[in-house]
């Protein structure tokens, strides 16, 4: 199956210039365009029209969760833009769970703690589903630490490539504001709301 870089509705930004969007949804087609690359050497080899040494295969392999999760995790990323920023609605099913969890006011600026984490990676907000909740975590590589079966309901980039166009290193924190003051919640709770939906079908 080849796989095919989406396309983003992402409006002007506030804090976050159109050259650092372009710039990151360029590195988002490079994990598209890996992941069909591996696709099509692995295919090939169980195939037997390319014959390759069993380590390279095996490499390969390993290196397709990075390829595979990088590009979907950035979809994830850059759909929270589209149609421009929105509130968490204050009666949304996302709200009630993350108020039971974080209080009232609590969700957002734990995210924020998080992200503040040293280091590089992604802050992922998960849908629990089968607790009816959500888990927040720092996930350091696309391949490892992810919270197994859980939907991905927040996607915050923190590799420097997401922000280094407009600020230094030392200032993540004026980047992160930036994304939560373009976030479109509505995106956000609508993942939630589908993942309960699946989970109870």
């Amino acid at each position: 199956m080849t796989y095919t870089a989406k396309q983003f509705n992402i409006p002007s930004l506030s804090g976050i210039s159109e050259k650092q969007i372009k710039v990151h949804l360029a590195l988002y087609g490079g994990y598209v365009k890996h992941v069909n690359l591996i696709g099509e050497k692995l295919a090939a080899v169980r195939g037997g029209t390319l014959e390759m040494d069993p380590y390279v295969v095996a490499e390969l392999r390993r290196r397709f969760a990075f390829e595979f999760n990088g590009a979907r995790l950035h979809e994830r990323y850059f759909e929270q833009f589209e149609e421009g920023p929105a509130p968490l609605t204050a009666g949304s099913a996302l709200a009630k769970v993350a108020g039971d969890k974080y209080g009232a006011d609590g969700f957002i600026e734990h995210i924020k703690e998080v992200a503040g984490s040293r280091g590089i990676g992604w802050v992922i907000v998960y849908a629990d589903t089968e607790r009816g909740t959500v888990i927040t975590s720092f996930v350091s590589d696309h391949e490892v630490g992810q919270l197994a079966g859980l939907p991905v309901v927040l996607a915050l980039d923190l590799w420097e490539h997401a922000f280094m166009v407009d600020y230094l290193p030392a200032e993540k924190k004026i980047y992160i504001d930036a994304f939560f003051a373009n976030c479109n919640w509505g995106v956000i709770e609508k993942r939630f709301d589908d993942a309960m939906k699946t989970s109870a079908a």
